[in-house]
């Protein structure tokens, strides 16, 4: 049996993160600083209903809602503002999106806040397919939040899950939990993983280093949407981690790129 504390928490950890992410926030401050950036337009009430948007250079050919990662209690968009350029440049206008985070509302809350933000997206960015993007908890929500959206137009067009957590109850058994404050009905309700249905395609990335809980998370997400009549790659990132995986995001090279880009 696994040790959930080290595959969720502390395993997951490397020593280059500190500097990796002050780059992320470096470019990012430079993404934030643009003429044509929109910063923490309100598409809600709580004050963590924000969201940042800018536009693709020249025609759009879609718009990317981007969700960020921190178990659902920490971090914000403007931490990952930097991929919004790359992005831009291959016309995709890029959203990226804050949500309240947990104690201060329960996870359920939480989703449903979130799930506000596709509307105002949409209004911004009128006519262009829209892609749900996010990483570790914002790959938890995109994957939620396409299949609550299946009436809306223009339809989701697909879906780029990051290192996610799609199955929530392990987590009850770690540190998490204090500020999730699941119980095991709670955390089941709250998992695609153990419902999917009918949605769009969906591109599942994962770091090929992270830990094998993250793999197989990855792997059965990917099996579960397959089973609900859906189509699903799978995309393990060689020599990637929790956050470097990110790069690849952004990278032309890369496989994940490429395939994200074809949604649209």
């Amino acid at each position: 049996m696994y040790d959930y504390e080290s595959q969720y928490v502390t395993g997951q950890g490397r020593g280059d993160f500190r500097g990796l992410l002050a780059d992320f926030q470096q470019r990012s401050d430079h993404e934030a600083a643009r003429r044509d950036a929109v910063i923490d337009r309100p598409y809600g009430d709580h004050e963590r209903q924000r969201l940042d948007f800018f536009p693709a250079s020249g025609r759009a050919r879609g718009t990317l809602l981007y969700y960020h990662a921190g178990y659902w209690q920490s971090r914000d968009k403007s931490n990952f503002r930097f991929i919004a350029g790359p992005l831009n440049s291959v016309g995709l206008n890029v959203t990226l999106a804050n949500y309240p985070l947990c104690p201060q509302v329960t996870l359920a809350e939480l989703v449903e806040c979130a799930s506000e933000a596709p509307a105002a997206v949409r209004s911004m960015a009128q006519n262009v397919p829209l892609i749900l993007a996010g990483h570790s908890a914002g790959a938890h929500l995109a994957v939620e939040l396409a299949m609550r959206d299946l009436a809306q137009a223009p339809p989701i067009a697909g879906i780029v899950a990051i290192s996610g957590v799609f199955d929530l109850r392990p987590l009850t058994q770690t540190s998490l939990n204090r500020n999730l404050r699941l119980d095991p009905v709670e955390a089941a309700s709250q998992s695609p993983m153990l419902r999917p249905k009918r949605a769009a395609p969906a591109i599942f990335a994962v770091g090929a280093e992270e830990t094998d809980a993250f793999l197989e998370q990855n792997a059965a997400m990917a099996i579960a949407w397959r089973n609900a009549g859906n189509s699903a790659e799978e995309i393990p990132v060689g020599g990637a981690h929790h956050f470097s995986v990110l790069s690849s995001l952004i990278d032309p090279a890369s496989e994940l790129h490429r395939k994200m880009i074809s949604l649209v």
